[in-house]
């Protein structure tokens, strides 16, 4: 007879349940308590209508019907087991424990083996191999082998850098792709999770991380675990960005303006110091923010400052291009003597507040600015680049290859020849002097009158080379 719920949850373990006594009383094999010429009846009194129990320090079996029984341990589980033929063996396997799989759920697994043995596929086998597919397919998951691409091209790059590419992975891919076997993933699938990052607005992010993500499936295909990189499929899937560039001011009155109120900021020291060198230095706000007392020379007023970014599209020799020079004006060396006094002992020039082992926050000068109530689409720690990139150019007409230099920009002559960062350092240094003198006219607010260009009449000077 099939098993009931209410017979499940009455089996005991280490006590075998025994039927009613048959009227011939057949003595039953020896052992389990029951003494020569007992019946199983005369030890337990059992009845049809009361069927009772009989100690047993083995596992006994409730069966079900077409192959399913219970398995009950002495110790207290209760397995499910499918007991079979295959090819003339009698084989059996396991369907789970109650009552994590109930009556109802063992039956439904015991249909689906049964319909492999009409099909002539042995049920243990075929667990098997699927046990051995999630198993490859787990080694070979997308998020193994984003892994395995962030720790060898990611990993080596700045701190700010990595945390936001692994964010966007953490947070926006793994979860939804993570677990799939790379090779599986469409790029229908692909893209819908990378339209739930444009949906939220986050459109440049969306392509990055697409952009990411091929780089993934192009480690994939390299390491023979994919067949090729399916992002090419979404071009034009995602809406364009529209290039949006730090904001920054470029007229002599608002630079004058911005000026003044940094020379008003009245928070630490070390924050203070680091919000007025940053115009007269225009370094990016990492590379300020981490600066170290080890690089800065006070006697010869230079920072020996390695690159924080570099573009890997052009032609690099990494002793010429790792590291800048940057000289130092009078009015930013003032400043350092004076920071100096407070942080000299220190690794770094400007350390956190909380942990002067560690740089301030890289929102330091940010939220310095936004408490001074300059709006962000007006300034940010970033524009102070894109100002003196302006008014250097615009305004004081300085060499434009001196500016990208000083800018820490790759410079390449007709030739294709790399300029070295260390080189033009005199006339970098009389520039640097020039507009850190300039700024402090702005910022006394006295009249700077622009600079008239001079009559061109010299027709050489707006020609292409060689066509006079």
């Amino acid at each position: 007879m099939p098993l009931t719920d209410k017979q499940i949850q009455n089996a005991k373990p280490g006590q075998r349940p025994v039927k009613a006594n048959r009227k011939d009383k057949k003595s039953p094999p020896l052992g389990d308590g029951i003494t020569k010429g007992q019946t199983a009846g005369d030890k337990t009194g059992a009845t049809k209508e009361n069927p009772k129990f009989i100690a047993t320090k083995k596992p006994y079996k409730m069966s079900d019907s077409g192959g399913l029984y219970l398995e009950v341990d002495p110790s207290g589980g209760k397995y499910w087991r499918f007991k079979y033929r295959f090819a003339g063996k009698e084989k059996r396997i396991s369907l789970g424990v109650y009552d994590d799989v109930s009556l109802a759920e063992a039956r439904e697994e015991r249909g689906e083996c049964r319909k492999q043995l009409a099909k002539g596929i042995d049920p243990g086998v075929h667990r098997k191999a699927q046990k051995a597919a999630r198993t490859s397919g787990a080694a070979n998951s997308f998020e193994v082998i984003a892994r395995e691409w962030l720790k060898h091209f990611i990993d080596p790059k700045s701190e700010s850098h990595r945390k936001r590419v692994y964010a966007r992975f953490e947070n926006d891919i793994f979860p939804y792709l993570g677990s799939r076997p790379i090779a599986d993933i469409t790029a229908p699938e692909l893209l819908e999770v990378i339209r739930k990052i444009e949906n939220r607005g986050a459109g440049d992010t969306a392509h990055r991380t697409l952009g990411s993500c091929g780089q993934v499936f192009r480690h994939g295909v390299g390491s023979g675990r994919c067949e090729r990189d399916i992002t090419s499929d979404l071009r034009g899937q995602l809406k364009p960005v529209e290039e949006q560039h730090f904001a920054a001011v470029t007229t002599p009155a608002e630079i004058g303006g911005i000026l003044r109120a940094i020379d008003s900021y009245r928070g630490t020291l070390v924050v203070r110091s680091a919000f007025r060198i940053a115009p007269l230095v225009f370094v990016r706000p990492g590379e300020l923010r981490t600066a170290k007392w080890k690089d800065i020379d006070l006697d010869d007023e230079q920072w020996t400052m390695k690159i924080s970014k570099r573009d890997d599209s052009k032609p690099r020799r990494n002793d010429v291009d790792e590291y800048l020079i940057v000289p130092l004006p009078r009015q930013a060396m003032e400043i350092l003597r004076t920071v100096h006094a407070l942080t000299g002992d220190d690794v770094y020039v400007f350390p956190g507040a909380r942990d002067r082992n560690r740089p301030m926050s890289e929102n330091a000068i940010l939220t310095a600015m936004r408490r001074m109530g300059i709006p962000k689409d007006e300034m940010c720690g970033h524009g102070f680049r894109a100002t003196a990139r302006t008014i250097l150019r615009q305004d004081l007409h300085i060499r434009e290859d001196l500016i990208e230099h000083e800018l820490g920009h790759q410079v390449i002559d007709a030739n294709g020849r790399a300029y070295n960062r260390a080189t033009f350092l005199a006339e970098r240094q009389l520039m640097m002097q020039v507009w850190a003198d300039y700024l402090d006219k702005l910022k006394s607010q006295k009249v700077i009158p622009m600079m008239k260009p001079k009559p061109i009449t010299d027709l050489k000077a707006i020609m292409v080379p060689g066509y006079m």
